[in-house]
């Protein structure tokens, strides 16, 4: 039928009633909150009561103007919860019902929107997924930091340390989350008692052109949640803490291992930080540290819980010793940073999208030079682009010996070596992407000289 305004109610529900057992008393408790005594019709002996003259009402609580008696029968009904829950019709609900933030991702199915916020993870190889370097580096420990296994993941050995460590990607995971690899640190060299500017961890770093949808050092930062899986033989706090490099701030948080050797899932959330923006460049703006070793110089203050002028003995207040038994070890998989003050699930990527995406920091590829006796050029081209200007090195084509210049024949499928450490590789000039390189000394024999060879390119352009 027609009808003017919303449309009716499909259905109803009855109006709550409640019965009372009575006595010589004026007052009464109510099963449902009211505003005031217009909120329920009061019968007293079947006979219906003036609202405010006869009763008043207010939240709970029920006064009668006279005293019941114990035979009298008593009732009220609810007039304000009368209730109808009715669907909407299909098609009747628009833009115009909806506040503005109403529907958040975490009310959206996945994948109800094709490429919903792609790349939100701020991470790269959060899967652990790939790892161009190796698949593992024994013996890490002072002077080691840099990258070893896992891409975009740097290990940290600051100070004096005499722990060592074996780095790993491995095939240890939870259990029905979608990983494949994980990231392992196992101690090899124990250190019991960590020196005052000891430090271990594992870190990422972000440029900050990638940063500015943060809004940092705005009214409207956003905060920052990090999830991931982790798993350890060593329980205990352990640290998180996000540093800006630009402006030299730090907020620090605790989580906690709870039970050993078990893949536990741990979300934690940051504040943003409104005071200081990120340099939107190319070059190192935030690095997110995970904690796993800390002298006291680093460990004697008070956590900063908040944003704050970096001060060295608030950063990793109350942090474990992983390294303080050969018996210790460390997982991490899914690790996942994003904006606002929820997780969501992790996001994965194609192989190839997540390789293209660790490649602008780092990649190997082949390379073909034209030779002409003892010498050789070669124009080649990186792409997609690095981030910077990458720093390159020459290796054995199977990479299975480090720092040597060996040259190979282009011809000769066993890739019979044809010169090592008397190469001289030459990166002449640049043009945008493309890179003018040339060898010289090289001794072979006159029948091979004129030949086609090849090498490995080793790019790197790490922040």
């Amino acid at each position: 039928m027609p009808f003017i305004g919303n449309q009716p109610a499909l259905s109803y529900t009855s109006f709550a009633k409640q019965d009372f057992t009575t006595s010589a008393t004026t007052s009464y408790v109510l099963d449902y909150p009211v505003t005031n005594a217009n909120e329920i019709a009061l019968f007293i002996n079947f006979v219906r009561q003036e609202p405010t003259t006869a009763y008043t009402a207010s939240g709970t609580s029920l006064t009668l103007t006279s005293a019941t008696s114990a035979s009298d029968d008593m009732y009220a009904i609810f007039l304000g919860k009368a209730v109808q829950t009715v669907n909407p019709p299909a098609g009747s609900v628009g833009t115009s019902q909806l506040a503005n933030g109403a529907v958040t991702s975490a009310k959206l199915d996945s994948g109800a929107i094709p490429n919903q916020s792609a790349f939100r993870n701020i991470i790269i190889n959060g899967d652990m997924s790939i790892a161009q370097r190796g698949t593992s580096a024994t013996g890490l420990g002072n002077g080691d930091t840099g990258y070893h296994t896992v891409d975009r993941f740097v290990f940290v050995a600051d100070g004096s340390p005499t722990f060592e460590f074996t780095m790993s990607q491995d095939t240890d995971v939870p259990t029905g989350q979608g990983f494949a690899k994980s990231l392992k640190l196992d101690c090899t060299t124990a250190q019991g008692s960590l020196a005052s500017g000891d430090q271990l961890r594992i870190r990422q770093h972000f440029e900050g052109q990638n940063l500015q949808y943060l809004k940092k050092g705005t009214a409207n930062t956003l905060s920052l949640t990090l999830s991931f899986w982790v798993k350890s033989n060593k329980t205990g706090t352990y640290i998180i803490e996000l540093f800006d490099v630009d402006n030299t701030r730090q907020i620090s948080q605790s989580y906690t291992i709870n039970t050993a050797n078990t893949w536990e899932k741990k979300t934690l959330t940051f504040a943003g930080d409104t005071t200081s923006a990120f340099d939107n460049d190319n070059a190192l703006s935030l690095a997110l540290s995970f904690w796993l070793g800390a002298g006291s110089t680093y460990t004697s203050g008070t956590l900063s819980t908040s944003w704050s002028a970096s001060v060295s003995a608030n950063r990793a207040v109350g942090q474990v010793n992983l390294a303080d038994s050969t018996s210790n070890d460390f997982w991490i998989t899914g690790v996942q940073l994003e904006a606002g003050t929820t997780a969501s699930d992790f996001e994965f990527l194609p192989y190839d999208v997540n390789f293209h995406r660790c490649a602008r920091y780092y990649r190997y590829q082949d390379i073909i030079f034209d030779s002409a006796g003892t010498q050789g050029v070669t124009a080649h081209l990186i792409y997609p682009p690095m981030r910077a200007a990458p720093s390159m090195n020459w290796w054995h084509p199977t990479r299975t010996a480090a720092n040597e210049k060996f040259v190979y024949l282009l011809s000769n499928a066993a890739r019979t070596q044809l010169s090592t450490g008397n190469v001289f590789f030459t990166n002449a000039s640049r043009w945008g992407n493309w890179y003018n390189t040339s060898y010289a000394n090289w001794a072979a024999s006159t029948a091979d000289q004129n030949n086609g060879v090849y090498t490995l390119l080793e790019a790197d352009a790490e922040l």
